[in-house]
């Protein structure tokens, strides 16, 4: 059996999207945000999902693409292709972090940004307990459901507060590894097949 054919016939585990969980891209999306992504899910029910893209940094510096803000030395990501002018952020700081609200195992949702500006300020927040994404990812409700049929994601339950220190360019693979033998191959496809 082919690699191309063993893709085929495990590209999807049917198990179902739902807040706090992973959504895996299968290795062949060529797409700019959703290559070899993954994204956690802050959301989803009957009027649509969300979350946020978790391994793709952006190149410049945090400050210098996010003005009137304290000095801030961790990495910014690009959440997704919507509201791209705008910030996010995951934390596990808690509800310390008033307005904030868990998506699932110790990963919280936003909250007031001038606490966390206060935080970075005392230097009580560390790039380990924050990431801050420019945009966020979204999908109408029908729309994500059709995305898995066609086997475009993975969905995986085995978020872990951890995952905001794993590097960005091996977390998509790190995430594959509990999923078992059935994708230890997905990996190894090229990222453009055009190309091979």
């Amino acid at each position: 059996m082919s690699d191309v054919d063993k893709f085929v016939k495990v590209s999807s585990n049917n198990l179902r999207p739902a807040k706090g969980r992973l959504l895996l891209s299968e290795p062949l999306m060529g797409d700019f945000y959703f290559g070899r992504s993954v994204v956690l899910l802050a959301e989803h029910n009957d009027e649509g999902s969300f979350g946020l893209v978790l391994n793709k940094p952006v190149e410049q510096n945090f400050n210098d693409v996010v003005k009137d803000f304290p000095e801030f030395n961790g990495q910014l990501f690009i959440g997704g292709p919507v509201e791209t002018n705008s910030l996010f952020f995951i934390h596990t700081i808690g509800d310390i972090i008033e307005g904030s609200f868990e998506i699932g195992s110790g990963i919280y949702w936003g909250g007031d940004i001038e606490i966390v500006k206060e935080m970075i300020l005392l230097n009580s927040i560390t790039p380990k307990d924050i990431r801050f994404s420019v945009g966020y990812s979204g999908w109408s409700p029908e729309q994500l459901k059709g995305e898995l049929k066609r086997n475009s994601w993975l969905v995986s339950k085995n978020l872990n507060k951890n995952i905001l220190s794993i590097k960005p360019d091996e977390l998509w693979e790190q995430m594959l590894e509990p999923l078992g033998d059935n994708y230890k191959h997905w990996p190894k496809f090229p990222s453009d097949p055009g190309l091979n």
